[in-house]
């Protein structure tokens, strides 16, 4: 794994101890614990290999590995993290409601889980994607990077969807009932409203 994602993400890189704290935030990324440590220098980037490594089954801090379902209202205990969710407001196809009995993520709760990880804190905090999205601002699509954050719906305070966005038009995502997280063309849904990155991150 960590070949891979030096190869395709140069920005991430194994620590040293030279490397200045404030420069960078560490995370162990680990199937193990001496699996070397993800070192995310201090913006969002870091982000999409997370979150590879979530779609490819890894074992991460508060989940042993293996494909992870979604499930409405999954991530939202009170730690980040896949949890089990809730049948209460669930609009889902699949009958009986399977939320309560399944441990998983929903989207917003990917999105927060990733973000804790990669920034070593809760950064977005519970709720739905229209809390998170306060915690954002707006880029042009033509600006987006990756490790921004897609977000659907019909305005600001009407958001039903995020994806962390990978480039080249995909996202990674949690997306309904009956699907694992997974990449999706940013297109898989109709009502794109908008790429986002966090506040403070430039």
């Amino acid at each position: 794994m960590w070949r891979y994602v030096r190869k395709r993400y140069p920005h991430v890189r194994y620590v040293l101890p030279v490397v200045p704290a404030a420069a960078v935030l560490t995370l162990a990324v680990a199937s193990t614990p001496l699996a070397a440590p993800i070192d995310v220098v201090g913006d969002s980037r870091g982000v999409v290999a997370l979150a590879e490594a979530v779609m490819r089954g890894r074992a991460l801090p508060g989940w042993r590995g293996g494909a992870i379902p979604y499930v409405w209202g999954g991530g939202h205990a009170r730690r980040p993290g896949p949890s089990r969710g809730t049948c209460l407001g669930y609009r889902g196809k699949v009958r009986p409601c399977p939320a309560e009995d399944t441990t998983g993520l929903d989207c917003s709760g990917l999105v927060r889980w990733i973000y804790h990880l990669a920034y070593g804190d809760d950064v977005l905090g519970g709720g739905t994607t229209n809390d998170h999205i306060r915690r954002f601002r707006r880029v042009v699509a033509e600006e987006a990077r990756p490790g921004d954050i897609v977000f659907y719906g019909d305005k600001r305070t009407d958001t039903h969807h995020a994806g962390i966005y990978v480039g080249d038009g995909r996202m990674i995502n949690a997306l309904r009932t009956g699907t694992f997280v997974r990449l999706d063309e940013v297109t898989v849904l109709d009502d794109l409203f908008g790429y986002y990155r966090l506040k403070d991150d430039r």
